[in-house]
């Protein structure tokens, strides 16, 4: 039998169905000792499965008999694609079955920013409310207003129609390529970048983290934002400069900010994000419902047993690294 490492705790069906195909090493946590446990492991491993842990060289040069990283995510900003690619090992994620979910995310913290959720209910608990509120407590309407999405993928997609559909938003999208069947289903217009900050009143990303991305929204592109607008992140906190974010929401020259993820997770207690009542901050819930995650580990053990079995997985990666195997075997 194949031997799979677990770095990611999976429900009772789950590890029943890999213990009847494979041995299984479960690390329960990734501290300092789960690390060591993890490394220990490395050698013997045919698999890997988990996520939130970056998997560089250093680690996967332990593991030479290695033929598949299954990720429990969407995202693979923590895996070296070419290295994996070179030595012919699998990279799978989970990319359908969050989008709903995540979307979900998106909208709610465009709700909670646009309409002060947070921070007047926790001026409600502080026994703040002691008559009828006034201007100094109202926020601002979201039907209607123009959506602005920066990258329009599955979730861009599923924020797009929450928009159009929910709340009559008309829609605007920046894409690496126009999407017609999105501007036909939705009513969507294409922009540039530019474009689409200066005429949107919410501001959406949603689109991986790349060399490309890397940085996109920076002091330049938030000066272009209009005052009243928000800023909604829930695609990769270093997709924007969190510095220059921070000096546009202290002075004012953006209205909100709704975050699922920073440049440094977790957030520190002591960030200045966390003193701005005009900022949502939210622990990386995008996918975090009990339904999803899930849902994500099942299809991640999918991947995974697929590999492992000489098939070609559902949500394969890296498919050049396919012929790196048949050219080695």
């Amino acid at each position: 039998m194949k031997n799979i490492v677990l770095y990611k705790k999976l429900s009772a069906e789950l590890m029943t169905r890999l213990r009847q195909q494979a041995q299984v090493t479960c690390i329960d946590d990734l501290s300092a000792d789960g690390l060591a446990r993890l490394r220990d492991a490395l050698p013997g491993a045919h698999g890997l499965l988990g996520a939130s842990l970056r998997l560089d060289a250093g680690l996967l040069d332990l593991a030479p008999q290695l033929e598949v990283v299954s990720s429990v995510s969407v995202g693979i900003d923590n895996y070296d694609q070419d290295y994996l690619t070179r030595r012919g090992i699998l990279l799978t994620n989970t990319p359908d079955v969050l989008t709903e979910t995540t979307a979900d995310t998106g909208f709610a913290l465009i709700l909670a920013t646009a309409r002060r959720v947070v921070e007047l209910a926790g001026w409600v608990r502080a026994g703040q409310w002691r008559k009828s509120i006034g201007p100094a407590h109202f926020g601002s309407d979201v039907h209607g207003k123009t959506l602005g999405i920066v990258g329009m993928g599955r979730i861009g997609e599923a924020l797009a129609r929450r928009g159009h559909f929910g709340f009559g938003m008309p829609i605007l999208y920046h894409s690496s390529s126009p999407k017609p069947e999105v501007e036909q289903r939705y009513g969507a217009g294409y922009r540039s970048l530019e474009a689409l900050l200066a005429e949107s009143d919410f501001v959406c990303l949603t689109l991986p983290l790349t060399a490309a991305t890397t940085g996109l929204i920076g002091a330049r592109e938030l000066a272009r934002m209009r005052p009243e607008a928000i800023l909604i992140n829930i695609s990769r906190g270093k997709v924007v400069d969190e510095t220059a974010l921070l000096e546009a929401l202290q002075a004012g020259r953006l209205r909100g900010a709704g975050l699922d993820v920073f440049e440094r997770e977790p957030l520190p207690a002591d960030s200045p994000f966390l003193r701005l009542d005009n900022v949502v901050a939210t622990p990386h819930i995008g996918s975090a419902t009990h339904e999803t995650r899930e849902a994500m580990a099942r299809c991640a053990v999918d991947n995974l047993l697929a590999a492992l079995a000489g098939q070609r997985p559902a949500n394969l990666v890296n498919p050049a690294a396919l012929e790196v195997v048949r050219t080695a075997g």
